[in-house]
């Protein structure tokens, strides 16, 4: 069908795609894709099936690490390549589910003898942001335990989380997660966890359980201490897309939601997208669209505004599943290519309060995704106005930005689902893994590793190294300036420099003397 710049009712039937099992619906009639795009692309279309089957059937899909990438096999276990992966996939729910039930039943207590009443989760990226979203997104006050997050190294967010939970510390049940058990932050949070626990005479060992590689150094840990509980994490399952393993199951099954729904709303999203008609398959339609916005290049960002609170972290989700996996400086046969997608949003319909403005009447370099629940609520509706709920309000300024999108030329999707619930929310992460997938192979770059993060962590770890020999010259020489301390230990005076206003914020032996310029200023070490 020929694309019209004024939508067409035609036009919305034509480009709608429907998933008649999980009621889930996808409009991308508004992209300006038509049928001669589709036909130009078929040659890289018909590609990316064959990558992903082949990926499904274990081929190694992540040739810099010489691995296989086998997310989809967690929620069809079948499908993995040998009866070992099948049989570690599926004896890992069993364990999962045993494990939540012994803690909820209270066959699993704390040194006193009590129930856990709290899950607290100490990750960062994948190891979070994925329990995070599933968290927000089903939990209610009626949940078994409540769940609490420690994502990063800073420690004022960390003491924040303790201190909420200092009354309830011994009730609290601590998840550690990390696959190779090397990553600093979450390290870092592990330590200070296990410190607060001890100032508070509580046998860390007696409420702590670890997520991790065998053999890491966080399972060595965990094995030496004598951890309450240890469960795996493969090799051939990547951080951002790791939701479905024991990384998302764990805490997902300790508040108590529903990890079999979860894992068949993905399986059944799988099955419609392996459809190898570009029609019939919603996340090769998304693929085609995020390309066809794009140029195959990026050139346009991904805004993401879901019309439902619960499913306000999706965005953030999204940003590291597809900036993680897409933003990438070479291809496979190493070209530099530079290729990316940005992802941003919040929610509807508090970003037409926000940046909407821009949007309808400003720079055109986006194209924007609206998520549509069609189910308001479960309780008996609230007239705000006659015949009118607050939740019809948030249906019209839904409709509403799309149509004033339009009239501006501004290309959007629109994905509508049923409800948020277990089975949703995993068909919703399956959507756009697959979509991801596609959209790698479309553009001919490896979406499965991360080299841009291990060079920052590289890098934090030789501004550390540097930290050691800038406080060990200012103790020797009493006092100093960035320029003269960086000579001395042989290191950019600004890397110095930033290191000792650092230094000098947070340690008390050390003072910082302003003056005229930064080469100027004097840093003292008081002993």
């Amino acid at each position: 069908m020929e694309y019209q710049t004024a939508p067409t009712w035609d036009q919305f039937n034509y480009w709608s795609y429907r998933h008649h099992d999980l009621g889930l619906y996808l409009d991308v009639s508004r992209m300006g894709m038509d049928d001669d795009f589709i036909d130009r692309m078929q040659p890289q279309i018909q590609k990316s099936f064959d990558d992903m089957k082949a990926l499904e059937s274990g081929a190694i899909a992540n040739p810099d690490e010489d691995r296989m990438v086998g997310h989809y096999w967690l929620r069809q276990a079948a499908l993995a390549p040998d009866k070992e992966l099948t049989e570690a996939i599926q004896s890992s729910l069993i364990d999962i589910k045993e494990f939540t039930h012994a803690v909820h039943d209270g066959n699993i207590v704390n040194q006193e003898g009590k129930p856990f009443e709290h899950v607290l989760i100490v990750g960062i990226g994948g190891s979070a942001l994925g329990p995070q979203f599933i968290a927000d997104a089903l939990g209610t006050s009626a949940d078994p335990m409540s769940i609490h997050f420690i994502d990063n190294t800073d420690p004022d967010g960390i003491s924040r989380v303790l201190d909420r939970l200092e009354n309830e510390l011994s009730q609290t049940l601590v998840v550690v997660i990390s696959k190779s058990g090397g990553t600093k932050e979450t390290r870092n949070g592990m330590l200070e966890v296990r410190q607060r626990l001890l100032e508070n005479q509580l046998s860390p060992a007696s409420q702590m359980v670890a997520i991790t590689g065998d053999g890491s150094q966080l399972d060595q840990v965990a094995v030496s201490e004598g951890w309450l509980k240890r469960f795996p994490m493969w090799d051939w399952v990547g951080g951002r897309t790791s939701v479905m393993s024991t990384v998302g199951l764990v805490p997902m099954a300790l508040q108590g939601l529903d990890i079999d729904q979860f894992l068949e709303g993905a399986a059944m999203m799988d099955a419609g997208t392996r459809q190898e008609n570009p029609k019939d398959n919603p996340a090769m339609l998304l693929a085609l669209a995020w390309y066809h916005a794009g140029c195959g290049r990026g050139m346009k960002d991904m805004v993401i505004i879901p019309y439902k609170d619960r499913l306000v972290l999706f965005s953030k989700y999204l940003q590291q599943l597809v900036m993680e996996s897409l933003g990438k400086k070479e291809d496979l046969d190493g070209n530099e290519v530079f290729q990316g997608l940005a992802v941003y949003g919040n929610k509807g319909s508090t970003d037409q309060h926000a940046y909407v403005q821009q949007l309808r009447d400003g720079i055109h370099n986006f194209f924007l995704t609206l998520i549509e629940v069609r189910k308001a609520t479960d309780q008996t509706p609230f007239e705000v106005e006659e015949d009118v709920t607050s939740g019809d309000y948030l249906q019209g300024f839904l409709r509403g930005t799309r149509a004033a999108l339009a009239e501006g030329d501004r290309e959007t999707i629109t994905l509508s689902v049923p409800i948020v619930d277990a089975k949703t929310v995993g068909a919703l992460i399956a959507l756009y893994e697959r979509a991801v997938g596609y959209y790698a192979s479309l553009i001919h770059i490896n979406a499965y590793h991360q080299p841009g993060v291990e060079a920052g962590k590289k890098a934090a770890t030789r501004l550390l190294e540097l930290q050691s020999k800038v406080i060990a010259a200012i103790k020797e020489d009493g006092e100093g300036s960035a320029n003269s301390i960086a000579v001395k230990v042989g290191a950019d005076p600004e890397d110095v420099y930033h290191l000792l206003v650092h230094l000098a914020n947070n340690r008390n032996e050390l003072e910082h003397e302003l003056r005229s310029r930064p080469d100027q200023d004097v840093f003292r070490y008081r002993s």
